[in-house]
């Protein structure tokens, strides 16, 4: 009986700890989409564009660049900084649009 309430807490701190798992709707939670859609332009790139024009090695300038904000890297309206999301969901958001925003 022991083991097995051990077994669940073990488990429920790592569900708990675990990074969000990104797809559109955390997108739309965290305001991305907004300003941004998966397969065309809108005030921002389409997530399928970010993904074409940079790599999985850049995910740390991507971070930065949302999570600070940015201008004229797509064109004349700046991004905002986007202070409010979590750092776990941002790291995942991130990673789901490099992976093509699938």
């Amino acid at each position: 009986m022991k083991s097995v309430l051990i077994s669940a807490l073990v488990a429920a701190g790592v569900l708990a700890s675990a990074p969000a798992f990104a797809n559109k709707d955390l997108a739309t939670k965290s305001g991305c989409l907004a300003c941004h859609a998966v397969d065309k332009k809108m005030v921002g790139p389409a997530y399928q564009a970010i993904a074409k024009k940079y790599k999985a090695s850049d995910e740390a300038i991507l971070f930065d660049k949302v999570r600070k904000g940015g201008k004229g890297v797509w064109g004349p309206i700046p991004m905002p900084p986007n202070v409010a999301v979590k750092d776990a969901d941002l790291h995942a958001l991130i990673k789901w649009i490099l992976g093509g925003a699938k």
